[in-house]
């Protein structure tokens, strides 16, 4: 499987990817928002693109589908309940669903609400798996849930991106690293490992961007980071009806409240 990460540059700050079988050269376009770019890129390789997945139905993310399905004929895949918010889908994904991409890739689809009622995540079944994460995960963040709700949110989290290996590469729909750390160190301003990798990070070229694994998240994303003694300490501050030894939800939907005007 070969993942190419595509830098928009544009104001919202988006990563597209195309995902493609190394044998065929066919592609599948996930999020296609800079449409050209996308285009630009197979050409270049000489891939084909074939198939366009919408992580979940937000216009920065749907924005390029039309563009792309008028250069290559690639058909639209997304959550099957987000149907009526994208126009052509051809296929409306559940989970444990597998997209196969040319002969070689496959990809499952998790069920991933919280930032949208009706968000896909990517799991590639390659020796080191892939998530393709849309507005769900960030690095060293999640997603609002504006479109969503926080408890489902927590609870993709806790009961399916926590349990996924720790060596899976973490590909998001969006590049808020440093403002994420941020928040972090905010929250928890003992976090060392936050700290190092925010220098490391001063400068960053995002055509180059850091790919983060779910092991590095758990140590610098707050909201992995449920349990730390530090992170519930601060929220105390904030939230002074929270017990002093609160749920891991209760902490999760804290954090996402608070990050919400950070």
């Amino acid at each position: 499987m070969i993942v190419e990460q595509i830098w928009t540059g544009n104001a919202y700050r988006n990563f597209n990817y195309l995902i493609v079988c190394p044998e065929t050269g066919e592609a599948m376009a996930v999020d296609p928002l800079d449409h050209e770019k996308c285009l630009a890129t197979a050409k270049r390789n000489g891939w084909t693109i074939t198939q366009i997945l919408n992580t979940h139905e937000h216009n920065d993310h749907i924005g390029g589908n039309d563009a792309v399905v008028a250069a290559t004929g690639a058909t639209i895949l997304a959550h099957h309940g987000a149907k009526a918010k994208i126009p052509n889908m051809a296929r409306g994904l559940d989970a444990g669903d597998v997209i196969k991409v040319g002969k070689s890739v496959e990809l499952e689809c998790l069920d991933t609400p919280g930032h949208t009622m009706s968000h896909i995540c990517l799991m590639s079944r390659t020796d080191q798996p892939a998530l393709f994460c849309g507005d769900t995960l960030f690095n060293a963040g999640a997603g609002n849930c504006k479109g969503g709700h926080p408890h489902n949110l927590y609870e993709t989290f806790a009961d399916q991106l926590s349990k996924l290996p720790d060596n899976t590469l973490i590909y998001p729909g969006h590049d808020y690293i440093s403002n994420n750390l941020g928040f972090t160190l905010d929250r928890e301003p003992d976090n060392e490992k936050a700290k190092k990798l925010m220098d490391e990070l001063e400068g960053q070229d995002l055509n180059n961007a850091l790919v983060s694994t779910l092991g590095l998240e758990k140590d610098i994303n707050t909201f992995f980071r449920l349990h730390s003694p530090s992170v519930i300490a601060r929220l105390r501050e904030e939230f002074s009806d929270m017990p002093e030894n609160p749920n891991p939800e209760t902490v999760f939907v804290n954090l996402r409240k608070l990050r919400d005007n950070w």
